[in-house]
């Protein structure tokens, strides 16, 4: 089974999404600030699905944190070692699948995948995996599109981005026929959840998506 639905992110494709997303760094250092605040100094952060790694770059610059990033793109991993070199920072980025992490039970303090969940092939395998590498204690967020997001606010999401006119037609394009169609309901991001083992998990949902937060008890 391949680690993602649909086209590859490689090549060309990968190149075209990390301009379009370079452009306003906003809200990945909103996520920074978020998970520092978080994380213990010296803390081991995994970023599941990181692409060109603009967000754990953002979260290197706010302290000294361990961070790690996984992704099933070979341009994706390339770019954002390329990226950590630029910016001095000693990210560890990694090529694998979500569903299967190469890391030992219960290493990391906070673990964060955003807007890739629903491109997994094996979402159920992903989060059990993203609680399994979590400290008891540890905290996993999943931060991603629903499928039954308004199209209002679709639309004041492209808006937001400040997009050509052809970036931002290819852009609506996307995600009214893969985006939307590959996304998940809450009904079924809670019955994923119900399959947990000793964690406690909460949904949240706004504008176009929702926020899973997956807590790894302490016994």
């Amino acid at each position: 089974m391949k680690p993602h639905k649909g086209i590859a992110m490689e090549g060309p494709i990968a190149s075209w999404y990390a301009r379009n997303t370079a452009g306003d760094l906003r809200d990945y250092r909103r996520w920074a600030r978020r998970v520092a605040d978080a994380v213990p100094p010296g803390g081991k952060v995994l970023e599941v699905a990181p692409g060109p790694g603009y967000l754990a770059l953002e979260i290197a610059k706010l302290g000294h944190f361990e961070i790690t990033g996984l992704d099933s793109s070979r341009s994706f991993v390339k770019m954002a070692r390329e990226n950590a070199r630029a910016g001095g920072a000693a990210i560890d980025f990694q090529l694998g699948d979500a569903a299967h992490l190469p890391f030992p039970d219960g290493v990391f303090d906070f673990a964060i995948c955003r807007a890739a969940f629903k491109n997994f092939s094996d979402p159920v395998g992903a989060l059990g995996e993203i609680h399994r590498v979590l400290k008891p204690g540890g905290t996993g967020v999943i931060d991603d599109l629903r499928r039954d997001a308004p199209r209002a606010a679709v639309e004041a999401e492209i808006a937001s981005m400040n997009l050509s006119p052809l970036n931002r037609w290819l852009v609506r394009w996307t995600f009214r026929n893969m985006l939307l169609k590959r996304a998940y309901d809450g009904a079924e991001l809670r019955a994923m959840c119900a399959r947990l083992p000793g964690g406690s998990w909460e949904i949240a949902e706004y504008g176009i998506g929702f926020e899973l937060r997956v807590s790894k008890h302490v016994r």
